[in-house]
C-alpha cells in the first residue's frame, strides 16, 4: 500500500516498552466510554466498543475498570462526558499531522496541541488542510512467528483484505476497507491465526522523505510530545524517516 504509515510502525515498536500503564489505561477508558455513548453498551452490536474492550484486555486492564467505563458511557454511572475532536497541522519539513482527541475541555486541548506543535517547529492548521492526504483503512497485524505468509494471504484476501505487507521483520500488516475490518479479523481468528492488533487507522497517500538527522529527531520528539498528551487518542503523519536514521534514535 502506497504511503503506509511509518509512525504506526514506530509507535507499535515503542509502545510496549515506553508507554506508561496509567496513560494507556486513560486513553483506553476514554475510547470505551465514547464508544459506549455513541453505539450502546453491548459489544456484540457495537464493533467499536468490542475493539476497545479487546485492546483494554490486551493491556491487562481490570474487568471492573472496563465495566465502569461502559456504564459511564451509557449513563448508568456518573462520569465525564468526552467529546471527539480532530485537529490538523504541520510539523518540521512540512509533514502533515492528523490528531484525534477525546476531551472534556476543547479550549484546553487546542491550546495544548498548538503549544506542542509550535515548540517543535510545527503549527496548527485549518480544518481540512491535511485530512485529504489520509485515507481511513482497517489495519491488522499478525506476528510472523505464528503464521506463514501463504496462510495469511489465503485467509485475509479471501475474507476481503485489500493489501498485505511483509516488509516489517516482526509482523504481517493487513489493510482492509473500514467496513471489512471486522470480517477479515474474524476470518483470521476462525482460521486459528493469532492477531496482535486490529484497528481503524489513517494511511497517508503520499509521504515526505526525511533524510536529515536533526529534522528526524525533531519530528520524533514532536510526535512523542503529542502522543503523551492525555487528550490525544490517535496520531497520524506522512513522514518517512530512513530506517538507518531511526536506528540511531533507538
Amino acid at each position: 500500500m502506497s504511503g503506509h504509515s511509518k509512525w504506526a510502525k514506530i509507535k507499535r515498536k515503542k509502545g510496549s516498552k515506553d508507554e506508561k500503564r496509567g496513560r494507556i489505561f486513560t486513553k483506553l477508558i476514554k475510547e470505551i466510554t465514547v464508544a459506549a455513548r455513541l453505539g450502546g453498551g453491548n459489544p456484540d452490536s457495537n464493533a467499536r466498543l468490542r475493539s476497545a474492550i479487546e485492546s483494554a484486555r490486551a493491556a491487562n486492564m481490570p474487568a471492573k475498570n472496563i465495566e465502569n467505563a461502559i456504564k459511564k458511557g451509557t449513563g448508568e454511572l456518573p462520569g465525564i462526558v468526552y467529546e471527539e475532536v480532530t485537529y490538523e497541522g504541520y510539523g518540521p519539513n512540512g509533514i502533515a499531522i492528523l490528531i484525534e482527541a477525546a476531551t472534556d475541555n476543547k479550549k484546553r486541548t487546542v491550546a495544548d496541541i498548538r503549544h506542542i506543535l509550535s515548540k517543535y517547529g510545527g503549527n496548527l492548521g485549518e480544518t481540512g488542510c491535511v485530512s485529504w492526504i489520509f485515507s481511513k483503512k482497517g489495519y491488522i497485524t499478525v506476528p510472523k512467528s505464528e503464521s506463514s505468509e501463504e496462510e495469511i494471504l489465503n485467509e485475509a484476501l479471501d475474507a476481503g483484505a485489500e493489501d498485505i505487507l511483509s516488509d516489517d521483520p516482526e509482523v504481517y500488516e493487513i489493510y482492509t476497507s473500514p467496513e471489512e475490518l471486522e470480517r477479515v479479523k474474524e476470518a483470521l481468528i476462525k482460521a486459528g491465526i493469532p492477531i496482535e492488533s486490529a484497528e481503524i487507522t489513517a494511511v497517508p497517500q503520499s509521504t515526505v522523505k526525511i533524510a536529515d538527522e536533526k529534522t528526524a529527531e525533531r519530528i520524533l520528539k514532536l510526535m512523542d510530545a503529542l502522543d503523551e498528551n492525555e487528550d490525544v487518542q490517535k496520531l497520524y503523519s506522512n513522514f518517512d524517516i530512513d530506517d538507518e536514521i531511526l536506528k540511531k534514535f533507538g
